[in-house]
């Protein structure tokens, strides 16, 4: 099992979220977001909307994938 990443990022809108989770529903690794105390599947679009996209955004992910890794640039916070 490869080593576990950490990236925080912002989802400001319905389309962000179905880019994310389109990119994210391509890898064959385990992706998961963190909000307080909710783990979510990171494939899991109705998850991800349910959440508070006001916050910021922990995703934990446990391989590698060049266009998620873009993706994940893309709504990166600095």
């Amino acid at each position: 099992m490869s080593e576990c990443k950490v990236s925080k990022i912002k989802l400001n809108e319905t389309k962000e979220v179905e880019e994310f989770v389109a990119a994210a529903g391509k890898c064959d690794f385990d992706i998961d977001i963190f909000y307080n105390r909710f783990i979510i599947d990171a494939k899991s679009i109705l998850g991800i909307l349910s959440m508070d996209l006001t916050k910021e955004l922990t995703v934990q992910y446990y391989g590698e994938n060049k266009e998620f890794n873009h993706t994940l640039q893309k709504f990166a916070i600095a």
